[in-house]
C-alpha cells in the first residue's frame, strides 16, 4: 500500500523581458538550476527593448513552482505578469454555462418560448403548482447552497472564494447524474437570513444541497429547511461522508466476518460530519458507538455548552465510558476519524481488536499515515484519491439527489440513506472484494444508477415520494 507520489505538473509564467538588463538564455539557466524544466516557448510581443513571453515549464509540485516563481521574479530586468497552471486554465470565466435547450431562430419560435405563447404556460402552473415539475426546470435542479465558512480544508474563505468549490460540485451533479445544478453562495452568515433566501429561491427548484457551512449552525439551517419546504434539502458534508463510510463499512466487515449490531465503533471529530455519521451507524445496526472530541469521550455524565453534543451522547456510548482516545479505543473493531492529522498512533491500534478497520478521514492529512498503519490493520480507507479506498462524497450525492428528483421525494430521509450506501458497497462484487478494493471507484458507471434505484425504492416503501410509483418503475426498467 505505497504512497503514490504526485505527478509533475505544468505551469505558464508570462513575464516581462528588459533586454538591455537581461537575456532570455541567464533566465533559463536559472530555471535549469532549480529544477525546472522548460518545455515551451510562446513570443507573445516584441520590441528593440523589451519582450513578452509565455514560458512552459514542468515543475514537481506546488511548492516547485513557487520557488520558480519566485527565483524569476527576483531577477532584474525580469517583470512576471502572471502565473497560471492547468487547473487555473480550466477555470478561466467559471466552468459552467447555461444553454438552451431549443434554439430561436425566428419569430415563431420566440412567441412560443416567450410572449405571447408562454402566458398560457404560466396560467396553468397558477391554476395546478405541481405542473411546475412538468413544464419547468424545476423537475431536474439543485441548489448548491453555501456561505463559504467551512470549505474544503481552507475554513472560513468567504463567499467569492467559495465559488470555484460550488461549481465544482454543479460539474459533478451533471456529469455523474445529469443533474442541472446551480452554485449559489451566500454573503452572509446569519442563520436565520439563509433560512429566508434558501426559502425563497426554493421555487426554482427540485432540491437544495447544503454545501460547506460550518458547524453547528449548519445543523439548525438543514433542520428548519427540511421542516418548512417541501423539497429535498441534504447537507452534503453531513450525509454524503456518512452514506460513503457506511458503504465502505459494510464492505470490511465482510473480510473481518464481524456483524454491524456486533462491533465497537470509537468515532473522533463530533461535528457535522461525526454525528451524521454516528446517526446513520445507528440506523444501520450499530449499537456501540463512542465519539471522542478534544474534551475526550462524548458521555452522559457530562452537560456540554455545545447542544450537539449533549444530543449526541444520548444515543452513544452506551457504558457511558469517559476518558481520552487511547482509553476508550481499547477493543474497538473500527475507528472512523472526521477530526485532525496525527490523532491516531500505532499505539491506538495494537489496543484495537482483532482485523481493526480504519476509516481516517483528515483531509489533505488523514488521522494517521496509511503508510505507517497498514501492518497493524486490516481495512484502512482514506478521503484522499493517492491511496486505495477512497471514500469520496461523489459517490454518492449524484445517485441519491437524481432518485430524490426522479420520485419527487419530499424529503431524502435515513431509509434513504441507508438504502443508498447499501447500494454503493453492492457495485463491489465478492470477487472484487479486498482489504484494497471496499468501495467503487468515483468514474464507476454502475454506481449513480444502482444508488438511485435503491433510494427511489426507499422513497416510496417510507411513503415520501409524490410521483406516479407506475411512472417511475417503467424508468427503473428501461
Amino acid at each position: 500500500m505505497s504512497h503514490l507520489k504526485n505527478s509533475s505538473m505544468n505551469i505558464i509564467i508570462r513575464m516581462q523581458i528588459d533586454k538591455t538588463l537581461i537575456t532570455f538564455s541567464d533566465i533559463a539557466k536559472e530555471i535549469g538550476e532549480i529544477g525546472g524544466d522548460i518545455v515551451g516557448i510562446d513570443v507573445i510581443s516584441s520590441s528593440k527593448t523589451h519582450t513578452i513571453r509565455d514560458i512552459t515549464i514542468n515543475v514537481n509540485d506546488q511548492k516547485h513552482s513557487q520557488l520558480i516563481t519566485d527565483k524569476i521574479k527576483s531577477l532584474a530586468g525580469v517583470h512576471v505578469v502572471s502565473v497560471s497552471d492547468r487547473t487555473f486554465l480550466l477555470h478561466i470565466g467559471g466552468k459552467i454555462e447555461m444553454q438552451s435547450k431549443n434554439p430561436i431562430k425566428n419569430r415563431d419560435d420566440l412567441s412560443r418560448v416567450y410572449t405571447p405563447g408562454v402566458a398560457q404556460v404560466c396560467t396553468a402552473i397558477a391554476e395546478e403548482p405541481s405542473k411546475a415539475y412538468s413544464l419547468t426546470i424545476k423537475r431536474n435542479t439543485v441548489a448548491i447552497v453555501s456561505d463559504g465558512t467551512a470549505v474544503l480544508g481552507l475554513g472560513d474563505i468567504g463567499p467569492l472564494a467559495a465559488m470555484p468549490v460550488m461549481e465544482g460540485k454543479a460539474m459533478l451533479f451533471k456529469e455523474m447524474g445529469g443533474v442541472d445544478a446551480f452554485p449559489i453562495c451566500l454573503d452572509t452568515k446569519d442563520t436565520e437570513e439563509i433560512i429566508q433566501i434558501v426559502k425563497s429561491i426554493a421555487p426554482a427548484f427540485g432540491g437544495i444541497n447544503l454545501e460547506d457551512i460550518a458547524s453547528p449552525r449548519c445543523f439548525e439551517i438543514e433542520q428548519r429547511l427540511k421542516e418548512e419546504l417541501d423539497i429535498p434539502v441534504f447537507h452534503d458534508d453531513q450525509h454524503g461522508t456518512a452514506v460513503v463510510i457506511l458503504a465502505g463499512l459494510i464492505n470490511a466487515l465482510k473480510l473481518t466476518g464481524k456483524k454491524l449490531h456486533e462491533i465497537k465503533v470509537v468515532l473522533t471529530g463530533i461535528g457535522a460530519a461525526g454525528t451524521a455519521c454516528a446517526k446513520i451507524l445507528t440506523g444501520a445496526g450499530v449499537k456501540n458507538i463512542i465519539g471522542v472530541d478534544r474534551h475526550g469521550a462524548i458521555s452522559r455524565k457530562e452537560k456540554y455548552s455545545n447542544d450537539n453534543w449533549n444530543e449526541f451522547a444520548q444515543f452513544t456510548n452506551p457504558d457511558n465510558l469517559s476518558g481520552s482516545l487511547i482509553d476508550v479505543i481499547e477493543g474497538a473493531d473500527v475507528f472512523i476519524g472526521v477530526s485532525a492529522p496525527g490523532i491516531l498512533t500505532v499505539e491506538h491500534l495494537k489496543k484495537m481488536a482483532r482485523d481493526p478497520i480504519v476509516f481516517a478521514m483528515a483531509n489533505p492529512d488523514p488521522e494517521i499515515d496509511p503508510d505507517l498503519a497498514e501492518p497493524y490493520v486490516k481495512v484502512i480507507a482514506t478521503g484522499r484519491s493517492d491511496y486505495p479506498n477512497q471514500i469520496n462524497n461523489v459517490l454518492c450525492f449524484p445517485g441519491i439527489f437524481r432518485g430524490a428528483l426522479d420520485c419527487r421525494a419530499r424529503v431524502i430521509n435515513e431509509e434513504m440513506k441507508i438504502a443508498a450506501a447499501q447500494a454503493i458497497a453492492d457495485v463491489v462484487s465478492d470477487d472484487e472484494l479486498s482489504d484494497s478494493y471496499i468501495i467503487p471507484s468515483v468514474f464507476n458507471q454502475k454506481v449513480v444508477e444502482k444508488v438511485r434505484a435503491a433510494v427511489v425504492k426507499a422513497a416510496y416503501q417510507t411513503e415520501v415520494a409524490r410521483k406516479d410509483p407506475l411512472r417511475i418503475e417503467s424508468q427503473l426498467t428501461r
